[in-house]
């Protein structure tokens, strides 16, 4: 039990306790809910924890060294807490969690003992069964530098360093005609070419989608028009007038790198990388095996 408070170590060590469970739960889009498993709301650290919410906790897990920490909370759902359409829409995926104990008689004596995210989410019964994954969890993944022929950057990340908010790059409008919530038609999109936004953004503004993104996967002009396409649809309705934003999109080419964005001193792929012909080739008896210029 690392971190524990003096105040927090004397009052547990005392006998007699008057401790319950808060969470603390931000989602990506910026809102944050409170919950605690008290008989009354409490409130510290600029965050309001709601009592009678239903939420409980089984048993955490935690360990030393690289192990992933995990738990798991349930709670029933509720229209002024944790909605099914949000759960739906994904508005949950990868918020960040917080739970502490806490001496209900005094707030200021607690204990930080769960920092993570949300993982998996499900649903039964009018309830939901949330996956609580520890900080380690993001050392599972690979990480390195990929050395590959086209650019490993995200458009716009640390790496990549493109100013998104570049004219001429986005374009905030209201939808037209919406599709299954994947596909998106415009009578007309002037002053941006065909493609344009292939493998890029489309991020609602407005509606009942507010915040949520999805990948572009076609840009296309047909005779009714200007389609974007989705790879996965928005889960959330997605209306006509409610307000989108198209952010241009990067083939991760050395090219469009440099003509499209004029950003080639930032790119991160190896263009001239020998590619598998290349490592396959032997000496010949004849002619000329110089390997000759990449260019």
């Amino acid at each position: 039990m690392a971190g524990l408070s003096p105040g927090f170590q004397a009052h547990v060590q005392g006998g007699l306790t008057t401790l319950c469970r808060t969470w603390a739960i931000s989602r990506t889009d910026g809102v944050v809910l409170g919950f605690t498993d008290h008989d009354q709301s409490l409130a510290f650290d600029g965050y309001s924890f709601k009592a009678g919410t239903g939420l409980t906790a089984l048993a955490l897990q935690q360990s030393t060294g690289l192990s992933v920490d995990n738990s798991e909370v349930i709670g029933g759902l509720s229209d002024v807490s944790v909605r099914e359409a949000d759960i739906n829409a994904g508005r949950f995926d990868g918020a960040e969690v917080r739970c502490w104990l806490v001496n209900w008689a005094d707030v200021s004596v607690r204990w930080l003992m769960f920092r993570g995210s949300v993982g998996q989410l499900r649903r039964a019964g009018g309830a939901f069964h949330a996956e609580l994954r520890g900080l380690s969890e993001a050392l599972n993944r690979p990480l390195g530098r990929v050395y590959q022929k086209p650019c490993t950057a995200v458009l716009g990340d640390y790496a990549c360093r493109f100013a998104l908010d570049t004219p001429g790059y986005s374009e905030q409008l209201p939808a037209e005609q919406v599709a299954r919530g994947q596909e998106y038609r415009w009578q007309d999109l002037a002053g941006f070419e065909p493609g344009w936004f292939a493998r890029g953004q489309l991020e609602v503004l407005s509606g009942a989608a507010r915040g949520l993104r999805g990948v572009i996967k076609q840009d296309r002009s047909e005779a009714s028009g200007r389609v974007i396409e989705l790879w996965q649809p928005i889960r959330a309705e997605v209306l006509p007038g409610d307000m989108l934003r198209l952010q241009a999109g990067c083939d991760k080419r050395m090219q469009t790198c440099r003509l499209k964005f004029n950003n080639l001193i930032n790119n991160q792929g190896f263009a001239d990388i020998p590619g598998e012909d290349w490592v396959m080739s032997v000496p010949k008896q004849s002619g000329v095996n110089t390997g000759g210029s990449r260019r």
